[in-house]
């Protein structure tokens, strides 16, 4: 049997009741994570905007990169990348290269300061994180982890053109 977000057959009024409740749960979570980021960067004095910082991180996992293949991976456009990462540039925390494939492009890629500016941010979210959830039992822990895990691969890997909202569908 295929999974059910691959089926095409019409989800049933008890998953669309349980999608519904998640979703409310999902707005109120992005919510509660931009109240968080705000006043963490309201604390933040190195006056690097908190949506420079998701540059930095991808810079980091994915490594050296070029402007466009940022705004791409990021879903931003050129401009507010180019804005954010010259900020980066002059903070000391993204430097730019030649691009050894085309020498008229450059590539972006953290500095030693910039991976500890990263490191740093890392191991405040995860006391932050480890705070929150003192009072979980480990296995709930570990469970949330996992779902949520799972919850980024769905929507990694969903294909838009396999989802219909028409009226048919709702009949």
């Amino acid at each position: 049997m295929a999974p059910a977000s691959q089926d095409t057959a019409r989800p049933t009024e008890a998953e669309l009741t349980v999608a519904d409740e998640l979703g409310a749960q999902l707005v109120r979570f992005m919510r509660a994570m931009t109240r968080a980021k705000s006043q963490v960067a309201k604390r933040g004095p190195d006056g690097i905007e908190r949506a420079a910082y998701a540059i930095l991180f991808t810079l980091v996992h994915d490594g050296p990169q070029r402007t466009s293949r940022l705004a791409e991976s990021l879903h931003s456009d050129i401009s507010t990348i180019s804005r954010q990462s010259s900020s980066l540039v002059q903070h000391g925390l993204v430097e730019r290269t030649a691009d050894p494939e085309d020498g008229r492009a450059c590539l972006l890629a953290p500095t030693d300061e910039g991976l500890r500016v990263f490191e740093e941010n890392r191991r405040l979210r995860g006391h932050w994180l480890a705070k929150l959830l003192a009072d979980w039992p480990e296995e709930d822990r570990h469970t949330l982890t996992r779902l949520i895990d799972r919850l980024n691969a769905a929507i990694e890997n969903f294909d838009p053109q396999q989802f219909s909202t028409t009226e048919g569908d709702n009949a």
